[in-house]
């Protein structure tokens, strides 16, 4: 063996492949869905984004504000179910699939 000769560099063993992620049932999705138009709603009437509101003191008012806190309101729901919500999207849920199957689809 020549001392000079580079060292072949030993390649990685390949990683196992993971089976893809389950696609989330749809039924689910829309429970999801209801529950997170569900927050949107309780938040607005909370206050959230209403002129004067707890919004008012971080972005100053304006006209805009008020037109458009519906989209932070809407997304702060959303994130809220993605964080495990109020347990409303697994109640429906449960019954909506409870339904689907007694139909037998």
């Amino acid at each position: 063996m020549d001392p000079a000769a580079p060292i072949p560099a030993k390649r990685p063993a390949p990683l196992a492949q993971a089976a893809p992620p389950a696609a989330p049932d749809p039924l689910r999705r829309k429970a999801e869905e209801l529950e997170a138009a569900f927050l949107s709603e309780m938040l607005g009437h909370a206050g959230l984004g209403a002129a004067g509101g707890s919004l008012s003191g971080n972005f100053g008012g304006g006209i805009g504000e008020e037109q458009f806190a519906s989209f932070l309101r809407d997304e702060q729901a959303r994130a809220m179910v993605r964080a495990g919500g109020i347990g409303l999207a697994e109640r429906l849920f449960h019954a909506l699939a409870a339904g689907r199957d007694a139909d037998g689809r």
